[in-house]
C-alpha cells in the first residue's frame, strides 16, 4: 500500500495555517503579555511550573485529571507533534482529510504518512473498519504502524465525532497497539455545547493517548505560537514524556516568556477570557451558518460545521461551470476562489483530500474583515451578520456561489 504523496500539489510552505478568528486580541490579555515583556530569562524547555499548572487546571476542569509531570509545552503543536512522531518512530495514520500541518512533519523525519478514510457523518477520526484494513495492508508490505492522529472537533471539516463512533475507532486502534494523538486546538469552540457531546479519546483510553491542544483554536492570538500536551500518567507515558523533551531540547524549542505568561493566564480561564471565547465562538457558529446556506443553497456539499472558524465545501456538483474556467483539480480551484471571493480558500489536497476532488476549506474570520472598530463590534452586536462589513462579506461570497451554479447549469448537456 503506498503512502501519500510527497507534498501532494503545492510546496508545503503554501500550506494554510490555522484559521485565525480576525478580531482584536483581548485587552487584558495584550495588558498580561506587556507586562512581562520586560523578562529577559527565558522559559525552561517543555515550559516552566506556572504554565504547566495552569494546563493542568484546565484538563482538570475538563474531566482529565493532570500533575504538571505529565504535561509539557512548546511554540506551538507542530513542535510538539513534530517530537512525538520522532519519539514513537514508525508509521503514522492520518484520517482523509487532516489538518494540513500534520502529515509534513512525520515526512520531515522521513516517515510514511498513510490517509484512512473517516466516516460520511463527521472527520477528524478514521473509520474503525477501514483503519483496521490499512494496518493490515501497511504491515503485509513491511510496514511499521504506531501513531494514529485524529481529532474529534475537526480541522478542516468543523465537524464533532459522536462519542460511540469514536468509541469503535478506539477499540480498533487498542486492538492493533497503536498510540494516539488527540489534536483537541478546537475542543472549546464547539458551536452549540449544550446540544454537541465532546468526548476526549484520552477519556476512553487514558494509557494510549496523548492531547495535543494549539492555544491559537480559543486562547490565544495565531501569531503567539503556543501549545500544550498531556501524556498518559502511567510508566509508558513517563517514558514518552521525557523522549519528547529530549526532541525539544535538540530543537530548542522554547514558548517565549511573555507568551508564557499570556498564555497561563489564559489557560486559567479568567472570567475575561472565558467571555471572549464564548462570544467569539458564538459570532462565528452564526457566520459559518450563514456561509455553509450560501455554498449549499447553490448547490454544493458540505456537512453543517459544529466547531472551529471554518468549513469544508465540496464544488464536485458545480464542475461543469468550474471545467468552463479551467478548474480541473483542487489546486485551480483554489486559485479560482481565492480570487473571486478575496480570501483564501484552501484546496483539500493541502489537507490530504484527492486532488482531483474540488473541496476547499473556507475560514469564516476574514469574513469580518475591516477596521479595528468594526471587527470589535462584531463581539458585542446583537446582530454581527447585520453589521454593514460582514453583511458585504456574505453578500459577496453568496454572490459567487450563485454565479457557480448559474454557470453549471448553463454548461451541463441536455437530459
Amino acid at each position: 500500500m503506498r503512502p501519500t504523496d510527497p507534498e501532494g500539489h503545492g510546496p508545503v510552505r503554501y500550506g494554510p495555517p490555522l484559521p485565525g478568528d480576525g478580531l482584536p486580541v483581548l485587552p487584558e490579555l495584550a495588558a498580561v503579555l506587556a507586562a512581562a515583556a520586560g523578562r529577559a530569562a527565558s522559559e525552561p524547555v517543555g515550559g516552566g511550573t506556572p504554565l504547566l499548572e495552569a494546563a493542568c487546571g484546565y484538563w482538570d476542569r475538563r474531566g482529565l485529571p493532570t500533575e504538571p509531570a505529565q504535561a509539557v509545552a512548546a511554540p506551538g503543536a507542530p513542535a510538539l507533534l513534530l517530537a512525538l512522531t520522532a519519539a514513537l518512530g514508525g508509521d503514522v495514520l492520518v484520517p482523509r482529510p487532516c489538518a494540513a500541518w500534520w502529515a509534513p512533519y512525520a515526512r520531515l523525519l522521513g516517515r510514511p504518512v498513510f490517509h484512512v478514510a473517516t466516516a460520511a457523518e463527521s472527520g477528524g477520526v478514521p473509520d474503525p473498519y477501514a483503519l483496521l484494513e490499512t494496518v493490515r495492508r501497511v504491515r503485509a508490505e513491511g510496514g511499521d504502524p504506531r501513531l494514529l492522529v485524529l481529532s474529534v472537533a475537526d480541522d478542516p471539516t468543523a465537524t464533532v465525532t459522536p462519542p460511540e463512533a469514536m468509541h469503535e475507532t478506539l477499540e480498533a486502534a487498542t486492538d492493533e497497539g497503536l498510540h494516539l494523538v488527540s489534536d483537541e486546538t478546537w475542543r472549546d469552540t464547539v458551536h452549540a455545547p449544550h446540544d454537541t457531546v465532546l468526548l476526549s479519546p484520552a477519556e476512553m483510553l487514558p494509557e494510549q493517548v496523548t492531547v495535543v491542544t494549539d492555544l491559537a483554536g480559543a486562547h490565544l492570538p495565531p501569531g503567539w505560537p503556543a501549545a500544550v500536551a498531556r501524556f498518559p500518567a502511567d510508566g509508558a507515558g513517563s517514558d514518552l514524556h521525557a523522549r519528547v523533551l529530549d526532541v525539544l531540547t535538540a530543537l530548542g524549542a522554547r514558548v517565549a516568556a511573555p507568551v508564557a505568561h499570556a498564555a497561563g493566564y489564559a489557560l486559567e480561564e479568567p472570567e475575561p477570557v472565558t467571555e471572549r471565547i464564548t462570544a467569539a465562538v458564538r459570532l462565528h457558529a452564526r457566520v459559518a451558518a450563514a456561509a455553509h446556506a450560501a455554498a449549499v443553497g447553490a448547490g454544493a456539499v458540505a456537512r453543517p460545521p459544529q466547531a472551529g472558524r471554518h468549513l469544508y465545501v465540496d464544488l464536485g456538483p458545480l464542475r461543469a461551470g468550474l471545467s468552463a474556467h479551467g478548474v480541473g483539480d483542487a489546486q485551480d480551484l483554489e486559485d479560482f476562489l481565492a480570487a473571486r471571493l478575496g480570501m483564501p480558500a484552501p484546496g483539500g489536497h493541502r489537507f490530504g483530500d484527492d486532488l482531483g476532488a474540488l473541496r476547499v476549506r473556507l475560514s469564516t474570520g476574514p469574513l469580518l474583515a475591516g477596521t479595528d472598530a468594526e471587527r470589535a463590534e462584531c463581539i458585542t452586536s446583537p446582530s454581527p451578520l447585520e453589521l454593514p462589513h460582514v453583511h458585504r462579506a456574505l453578500i459577496h461570497l453568496t454572490s459567487v456561489f450563485d454565479d457557480l451554479r448559474d454557470e453549471a447549469q448553463r454548461w451541463e448537456p441536455p437530459r
